[in-house]
């Protein structure tokens, strides 16, 4: 993933109620009902390693539970590809916290470490696939040597594979699941409706910020998938969800036609040295996957509307997913 989206999610989830609705919404354990998501602190989160190398950045909270703080470590990870030693990772990043809370004389009331909840959120095409353990990391030892393993487990949130619908209602406003379902590539209608949801939800000066994060990850994230290349310079000076929506509702309608012009101009380009008649075979094909991967039409709907067998379409689609 891109750095620009590594960085809209740091933003996002650095303000409280995103950290809450994800919690709340996402982490199934029966000790989430002794968190006091009232006490939410975020926590600067700079280290410097044994090798003098920084980390900055990280997302890093901390909230009573019982009477003492809790840390929730929350490690964001956007790759392309699955880090198998993410467990080691992340037992590197929470000793580095742990030396700073040292450092800062920051124990528990009986001058112990405080426990921290480590979570991996990924976002990646492929369901995330590594080991969670940094047990599962270490070569196999004879009986009675595991004592001295380390050990570390981590909480994954592959969005890919979490359920959304438990977590999902128009009445919980769970932002980080408002969140979530625009990552899962929505039709347009329903891209409309959660940020219709996201203004209403967010209104309010003391939300102002929050709003202008959401804006800035989907104009530079999220719009790129939707908005033609020429027109994406004219989202550049919006600066609230209520602009963003109020565009997209107007320029959207325009998309589809847009899609089946530059559809048929390169598939004819394409197929221009092969013929007349197979180059706007080649211009509707390309038309017609260009339209299931942007919209949610069923089958009949695209063959209807490019021009093509509906079983044709059918294929094609079989064939992207494959």
């Amino acid at each position: 993933m891109t750095p620009t989206h590594d960085y809209g999610y740091r933003l996002l989830f650095g303000h409280r109620r995103m950290m809450r609705d994800l919690i709340v919404g996402f982490i199934d354990e029966p000790w989430v009902r002794e968190f006091d998501l009232s006490t939410l602190e975020r926590v600067n989160a700079v280290y410097v390693s044994g090798d003098w190398r920084k980390r900055e950045g990280d997302v890093v909270w901390r909230l009573k539970w019982g009477g003492d703080w809790l840390y929730v470590y929350l490690l964001l990870e956007f790759q392309s590809s699955i880090d198998r030693f993410m467990a080691l990772r992340m037992m590197v990043y929470l000793g580095l916290l742990y030396q700073d809370l040292i450092a800062q004389k920051a124990l528990t009331q009986q001058s112990m470490l405080p426990p921290v909840l480590p979570i991996v959120l990924y976002n990646g095409e492929a369901r995330w696939s590594a080991p969670r353990d940094v047990t599962e990391l270490i070569q196999s030892i004879p009986d009675g040597f595991e004592r001295y393993l380390p050990k570390l487990h981590y909480l994954l949130l592959d969005e890919g594979d979490i359920a959304l619908d438990r977590a999902w209602s128009e009445e919980s406003r769970n932002l980080a699941a408002a969140l979530f379902r625009l990552e899962q590539h929505p039709d347009i209608d329903e891209l409309l409706s959660l940020l219709s949801l996201l203004v209403d939800w967010l209104q309010g000066q003391e939300q102002a910020q929050l709003r202008r994060h959401f804006v800035g990850w989907i104009k530079r994230v999220l719009l790129p998938q939707w908005v033609p290349a020429d027109e994406l310079q004219d989202w550049t000076t919006l600066d609230e969800l209520s602009e963003v929506q109020g565009m997209l509702t107007e320029r959207a309608k325009k998309w589809p036609q847009r899609w089946l012009e530059e559809g048929l101009e390169k598939g004819l380009k394409q197929g221009f040295a092969k013929g007349r008649e197979q180059g706007r075979e080649s211009a509707l094909i390309a038309t017609a996957l260009s339209m299931i991967s942007r919209t949610e039409m069923d089958d009949a709907t695209i063959a209807d509307l490019v021009g093509l067998p509906a079983e044709r379409v059918r294929a094609l689609r079989e064939q992207r997913r494959g």
